[in-house]
């Protein structure tokens, strides 16, 4: 069955055809400054072509996801882990669903890498899913870039050999390569030379030009027609369109981009004295800008004035035990005398040695019934506090599993895993190095990054990172994971 789509109008008044098929078989090529109506005649191409095959579009600015309203297409944002990224591909061929990958708020480097994940999801799909599907990348040049640029290399190679892949093997697999770029100049020959079907829009750099006339196989003189082009207008050739270069206004659409050009507005009239106070005076509900201030070191008679007057608050607040067997308050009180501690300023960076010996102090002064505990209970509730837990926050039975785990570390690792632990059984973002450096008892937060490595290694844990580049950890023995969390939050 031959399918022609409606893409416009030629020069004459005819109407210029499509064909589907010959598409499928061919790929091809759009090329077009900023400007030219070349994400106009993407979305045309996908609206007349969405009742008749399946479509994947790999969309850098989120333009395209306004089609999933009209024609079903489903938005896969790039959120979660490659892993996670290439088994949705994988069902987008198995269930024949359209789809537009999102890609909009992430760094050049993460585009490159979600891209080529996504791509290698669907080229890798089993034979017996093998069927026919437009894959249109818009802003080729991001992921098929003819030099290296600011991205890593790992990011680059990935992406441009995943688009290789697409337009030189994709054919076989069912994949049409529909690839989309303002500078024919920056898109990688080997990519470009496999697309066999040519749409040129308005474009003025002579290099550009040049290599746009050679695609459609036009005279070097002929190429200053490429910078008298009107937007929305295009010069066709290939098998699918025309055996010969033809000019095409591509037709209207349904549906619009987020984006679209901006339209001129006049600046709204005021006088010059509330201009400059809407510029200097803060709005009504507007978050103040963050001061900070080095506080001045305390002198020696200020710290002890201090601790005489927290030593009396406390004789103070804690009743005095009726006999040495009274133990009711007991627990209460150590937790109250370790966040005390934890709350001095730098308490979380002192060695264990010196907090215990300021635990003990403290217990003196409260009385505490029965004596201070040993080192060793001492580390273990440290680490509990340091961890944050509170244990009418989470469930009884469900900690208890995560203390036996924890109790199998080092007695300094343990308030790292149980902070962990925390944030898993809460589902609340991974905490950041630097969080997870103070509960470790240091400020370097490569000693926390090296702390996970350790714990990784041992096999408690295991850590990876989403599209984003924002940490997730998995309890191995617990079977818990955090939420996507910042390794740099503060």
């Amino acid at each position: 069955m031959t399918v022609h789509i409606d893409m416009g109008d030629m020069a004459g008044g005819q109407k210029a055809g499509m064909d589907l098929e010959e598409l499928l078989a061919t790929r091809l090529l759009v090329q077009g400054n900023s400007g030219s109506g070349k994400s106009h005649l993407l979305r045309r191409l996908l609206e007349q072509s969405a009742p008749w095959v399946q479509q994947a579009i790999i969309d850098p600015e989120g333009d395209f996801v306004s089609l999933a309203e009209k024609y079903g297409h489903v938005v896969v944002d790039a959120v979660g882990t490659e892993k996670d990224l290439q088994m949705i591909a994988g069902r987008v061929r198995q269930h024949r669903v359209s789809v537009v990958l999102n890609l909009e708020g992430l760094d050049a480097d993460r585009q490159m890498k979600a891209a080529a994940t996504f791509l290698d999801g669907l080229f890798d799909a089993d034979r017996s899913l093998w069927y026919p599907m437009l894959v249109i990348v818009d802003e080729a040049q991001l992921f098929a870039p003819a030099a290296a640029g600011e991205v890593t290399e790992e990011a680059r190679r990935r992406s441009l050999g995943a688009m290789t892949n697409l337009m030189c093997r994709g054919r076989k697999r069912g994949l049409a390569g529909v690839i989309a770029t303002q500078r024919l100049a920056k898109l990688a020959k080997n990519v470009a030379a496999e697309a066999s079907n040519f749409l040129m829009g308005r474009t003025f750099l002579d290099i550009d030009m040049a290599r746009a006339a050679d695609l459609l196989g036009m005279e070097r003189r002929q190429a200053e027609a490429f910078r008298n082009l009107d937007r929305g207008h295009f010069i066709a050739l290939g098998p699918a369109l025309s055996r010969r270069p033809i000019s095409v206004k591509i037709g209207t659409v349904e549906t619009a981009g987020r984006g679209g050009s901006p339209k001129l507005m006049p600046l709204p009239e005021q006088p010059k004295a509330e201009a400059k106070d809407l510029i200097f005076t803060p709005s009504e509900g507007e978050a103040p800008t963050p001061r900070f201030r080095i506080p001045e070191p305390a002198t020696t008679g200020e710290v002890l004035d201090q601790l005489d007057v927290a030593g009396k608050e406390a004789r103070d607040a804690v009743e005095p035990a009726e006999n040495l067997l009274d133990y009711g308050e007991r627990e209460e009180k150590i937790q109250i005398i370790i966040s005390e501690i934890l709350a001095e300023p730098d308490a979380a960076f002192q060695p264990i040695a010196s907090l215990y010996q300021d635990f003990q102090v403290r217990c003196r002064i409260a009385k505490l019934a029965g004596g201070a505990p040993d080192l060793a209970v001492f580390r273990e509730k440290l680490s509990v506090a340091r961890a944050g837990v509170d244990k009418e926050e989470v469930d009884e039975g469900a900690w208890q599993q995560a203390e036996l785990i924890a109790a199998e570390l080092p007695d300094d690792m343990r308030g790292v895993y149980l902070l962990l632990a925390k944030a898993a059984l809460a589902k609340s973002p991974c905490p950041g190095n630097q969080e997870i450096a103070t509960a470790y008892g240091t400020r370097s937060p490569g000693r926390a990054r090296w702390l996970l490595s350790h714990m990784e290694e041992r096999g408690f844990l295991v850590c990876a990172t989403d599209l984003r580049g924002n940490r997730i950890v998995t309890l191995t023995d617990l079977g818990w994971q955090t939420a996507p969390g910042d390794e740099a939050a503060a």
